[in-house]
């Protein structure tokens, strides 16, 4: 298989390189930091090409396809893996230049870099598409609402794909973790790894690796078996009361 991996420089998406580079598998590794790319490359030898792409400039992104070598475009598996959170504050004193920015690489990045490779999917008759999702995107938590927002709109699209991609050979799957370490996401949500590390005290929270391995299942399912949602969480995270604001 040939399997195209957004946000691969880190985190899940440099796991799921692995992963898919150790079976024996062709990976393109893209993302806005090459040189980390070209780390990965030096680790998992040829079976990984790097390519720069940002998802949030569609020039960047068909420049990034265009430049793929003729025996790297029969793209087998797409995962869309490139997203972030940022800030925790509420609504009313949100930075509107973060939500602008999580949009931009959550949504519009995922839904471009989607409808750039699903033609080629569709004339071979085959193909899976892993979404990167959230919990955050089904169960709202103060701070969350633009990040959580944005990862509605990827179960959301992904289960439109569904419809759309009904027995065309094409599946589509929202893969949504819950609490998971390992990864750049707190320190960056948070711009402070002091803050970023007290998300995971106490806990054993999902890694990069459990999500490789899950990605992996997915993709290499029977062809006729398409996961529609998997929800992930450690089992230190749970499902509380609603929050309740109470006078005192």
């Amino acid at each position: 298989m040939i399997v195209l991996i957004t946000g691969a420089s880190s985190g899940f998406g440099a796991e799921m390189a692995r992963k898919f580079a150790q079976q024996g598998h062709k990976v393109i590794a893209t993302g806005r930091r090459k040189d980390r790319l070209d780390d990965l490359a030096a680790e998992l030898g040829a079976a990984v090409l790097t390519v720069a792409m940002d998802v949030t400039d569609k020039h960047s992104i068909t420049a990034a396809l265009d430049s793929l070598p003729a025996e790297w475009r029969e793209i087998d598996v797409l995962i869309n893996n490139a997203g972030l959170a940022l800030g925790v504050a509420p609504a009313q004193t949100a930075s509107l230049e973060q939500w602008e920015t999580m949009i931009e690489t959550n949504c519009k990045g995922l839904v471009t870099v989607t409808r750039l490779v699903l033609p080629d999917m569709l004339k071979r008759n085959r193909g899976t598409i892993i979404n990167i999702g959230s919990s955050a995107g089904a169960y709202a938590y103060p701070g969350a609402n633009v990040y959580g927002a944005t990862k509605a709109f990827v179960a959301q699209f992904t289960l439109n794909l569904r419809a759309d991609l009904v027995g065309t050979g094409v599946r589509a799957t929202n893969l949504a973790p819950g609490l998971a370490g390992g990864t750049e996401f707190s320190n960056v949500r948070l711009s402070d790894d002091a803050a970023a590390a007290k998300v995971y005290e106490g806990t054993v929270p999902l890694s990069p690796g459990d999500i490789a391995d899950t990605a992996y299942w997915i993709a290499t399912l029977p062809p006729h078996v398409n996961i529609n949602h998997i929800e992930i969480m450690p089992t230190c995270q749970g499902f509380g009361p609603l929050l309740i604001k109470r006078n005192t």
